[in-house]
């Protein structure tokens, strides 16, 4: 696995001003792009993040950067509408002498990767979208996402909290304050509100239908801060689209079952790997998860479920979670119905 001292941070000038960027691995060009509160040095901290990234650095050189405004990246100003943004990761692949690369979206990366691939299509030649959506409006209503970025104005820890149980909805009590603590090292409360008000503005509808390289869009069926309906809507609006269906809640590819997203990336980056293997079924079962599984075949909830074992709900979820994965089926119900059929 890549170790923390193998990432070196370098600066470049755009037309949208200073942009902080990293390369590591080897072989032809990725260009990763997306996350929510980007951080180069704080993300690759992270040993489920540089696990994940090293496995597409096996086979590829990935490069990685921060938006203007944001992580190590200079200017404090607002966030770069979509256009700009395209503009300025253009920049950045000329200054690198970058002529043909791969990109992989993420998130609201999505929308950047889908610009590029339609401005760029001799360039760009192959795109993998993962947790994308079409249009930042439909993250949520209305109502929704104007508290959202008022809390976060005004009241950055709690907002970071609130963020953590979307973002990381299967890790414990000390991972989301950990991921907390990540956002509000990433950006002042000012630059997130910010910039989760500029990504619910994003609109890539128009970059989508342009596309004309085939695209394998990526979705974790249980993702909870990008619903599965959208990325299913990204999929259609594309020309040429594979879409394919991973288990999972967690937002972020390195968590959760990180290996699958890797390699389903590299699969549509066009590297062969071997067969998916199927679920490995009732037998890879911990006696935890059989024991909370045989608790759901009786109707209990997950809050009574926690409250009979004495753990916390969001314990109880990722033990289901983890359980379905195993099992292959998409709902508690059905998980509970394979073990106990």
């Amino acid at each position: 696995m890549l170790r923390v001292e193998d990432q070196v941070v370098r600066h470049v000038r755009t037309v949208g001003g200073d942009v902080a960027y990293s390369a590591v691995g080897s072989g032809p060009a990725l260009l990763i792009g997306g996350w929510w509160c980007s951080h180069l040095a704080l993300n690759w901290e992270d040993p489920l993040f540089r696990g994940y990234l090293s496995r597409l650095a096996d086979r590829f050189t990935v490069i990685r950067y921060d938006q203007p405004g944001r992580g190590l990246s200079g200017g404090g100003g607002a966030p770069l509408e979509l256009d700009a943004e395209i503009a300025v990761t253009t920049d950045l692949l000329d200054a690198l002498g970058v002529e043909r690369v791969a990109i992989l979206g993420a998130s609201s990366g999505g929308a950047v990767a889908a610009g590029l691939a339609a401005r760029l299509p001799r360039r760009v030649h192959r795109l993998v979208l993962y947790g994308a959506f079409a249009r930042g409006t439909d993250l949520a209503p209305e109502a929704a996402r104007r508290a959202m970025v008022d809390t976060i104005a005004t009241h950055w820890g709690l907002g970071s909290r609130l963020l953590a149980d979307v973002f990381v909805p299967g890790a414990d009590n000390a991972e989301r304050k950990r991921f907390a603590q990540f956002q509000r090292l990433s950006a002042t409360a000012d630059q997130a509100a910010r910039s989760l008000a500029a990504t619910y503005a994003l609109d890539a509808t128009n970059h989508l239908a342009a596309v004309r390289i085939p695209t394998t869009v990526l979705h974790r069926r249980d993702d909870r801060a990008v619903p599965f309906p959208l990325g299913l809507d990204v999929a259609r609006r594309l020309p040429r689209a594979t879409f394919v269906e991973l288990p999972g809640e967690d937002h972020f590819p390195w968590r959760g079952n990180a290996t699958a997203v890797a390699d389903e990336t590299l699969r549509a980056l066009g590297h062969p790997l071997p067969p998916r293997l199927t679920p490995p079924g009732p037998q890879a079962l911990t006696p935890r998860e059989r024991e909370i599984l045989h608790l759901v075949s009786q109707g209990l909830t997950d809050t009574q479920i926690a409250t009979h074992l004495t753990l916390s709900p969001h314990t109880i979820h990722r033990h289901i979670a983890n359980a379905r994965t195993k099992l292959g089926v998409r709902s508690r119900a059905a998980a509970a119905a394979a073990l106990h059929p």
